[in-house]
């Protein structure tokens, strides 16, 4: 392909993105690998291409583009070179006519900006949501070392402040090796892995993972604990649940059960587990402003009124979950966001509603205080963006 034809790609593909996230269709991702499966024609070369320049308009705009082609004339504003390419030649795009609507450059659509002004993000952290993602993979202490996977990967960097994480070039071909296979690590973001770790699981505890989804934090909880223990995986989502088991039983862990769950009637389904649970893990659902790295058009799907359910539902969530703990027990509330609404914010709720509940402070080699939780950024630390909090059921 021509350099102005993958261009045209990439402006076509982004029609498609934009009109998902308008509709709430297919994610980016999903769009992408559909599109190139039915056009084989697409070497691998191209393929890099179109996708890097899809993800870098998509980076480049903060409102929903008008058009594919607004979006990239945004990102030629900024490329000369780019520009020269709207030469009007064949499968290349139309020449760029005096006028034609060009899409706004931003980190966010204007309400999301002010909500992270308030929740004390200044212009460079959130400008960093929307760098490129590192790959990080989680060793497996049940099956192997951290010095022997990074044994197996050239240019891999181990991490200070999470010691069972690698960070290695992006594109590495992780899930083709053996040891893949074998359930020597899980790809896994280093920011996941610390606030898994702060959580405390330890051998031998009674365990719950309210909002387990495909098992990433379960099987971090069960290395943890050393496969000694009880943990009980909880989600509302099927397909996502489904995957746990297998998941579990490659990475040899074997003390992990599932429970699906009703929305709105997840105290009925535990109510056995009142009281049992020496540690509760929400890892609730959220606005994923934390995750833009990997899914930049997600903030153009976000929504105040969806922010509003999603705080809502947290707020549920740790509801149910402070019935599951035991006396002495702990709950910790981790969202992939850096909205207060959804961190600090709920916490203090939580504390305020329920008595003879305290937050304790964590102490952790990265991140920084945020209301009574800690906060991890892209820009300070490296990661996604998380909070988490722990939260004490007092004797």
């Amino acid at each position: 392909m021509t350099p102005a034809a993958r261009v045209q790609m990439a402006i076509d593909l982004l029609d498609q993105v934009i009109a998902a996230a308008r509709n709430r269709g297919a994610a980016a991702d999903v769009i992408l690998a559909r599109w190139f499966a039915e056009r084989r024609f697409a070497g691998a070369k191209d393929r890099r291409a179109v996708r890097a320049l899809v993800y870098d308009a998509i980076r480049r705009c903060g409102e929903v583009p008008v058009s594919g082609r607004a979006a990239m004339l945004a990102l030629a504003q900024t490329q000369p070179a780019l520009a020269d390419l709207f030469d009007g030649s064949r499968y290349g795009p139309a020449a760029i006519a005096a006028g034609e609507p060009v899409a706004a450059q931003g980190v966010a659509p204007a309400w999301l900006e002010a909500a992270f002004e308030a929740s004390g993000l200044d212009g460079d952290e959130c400008a960093a949501l929307l760098d490129r993602a590192p790959l990080d993979l989680r060793v497996n202490r049940l099956k192997a070392t951290p010095e022997a996977v990074a044994a197996l990967f050239d240019g891999a960097e181990r991490l200070a402040f999470a010691p069972d994480a690698l960070r290695l070039p992006e594109e590495t071909p992780v899930d083709r090796t053996e040891a893949y296979v074998e359930g020597a690590f899980e790809v896994q973001d280093a920011g996941s892995q610390l606030v898994s770790a702060l959580a405390g699981a330890a051998p031998g505890m009674t365990v719950i993972d309210l909002c387990a989804g495909g098992g990433g934090k379960t099987l971090a909880l069960a290395a943890a604990m050393a496969n000694q223990g009880r943990i009980l995986a909880c989600d509302v989502d099927r397909p996502r649940l489904s995957k746990l088991m297998p998941r579990a039983e490659r990475a040899g862990v074997s003390i992990t059960e599932t429970l699906l769950l009703n929305p709105a009637r997840e105290a009925e389904a535990l109510a056995d587990w009142r009281e049992q649970a020496d540690l509760v893990v929400v890892d609730a659902p959220c606005s994923g402003t934390g995750t833009w790295r990997r899914n930049p058009e997600a903030r153009w799907r976000l929504t105040p009124a969806q922010l509003e359910r999603y705080v809502d539902t947290q707020a549920h969530l740790l509801d149910v979950a402070a019935r599951l703990v035991r006396p002495g027990g702990a709950l910790v509330h981790i969202v992939c966001s850096l909205l207060d609404a959804e961190g600090a914010g709920q916490v203090e709720r939580f504390v305020a509603a329920q008595p003879g509940w305290a937050a304790v402070r964590l102490d952790a080699p990265a991140g920084r205080p945020r209301g009574e939780g800690l906060r991890l950024t892209p820009l300070h630390d490296t990661t996604d963006g998380f909070f988490v909090a722990k939260l004490v059921r007092q004797c």
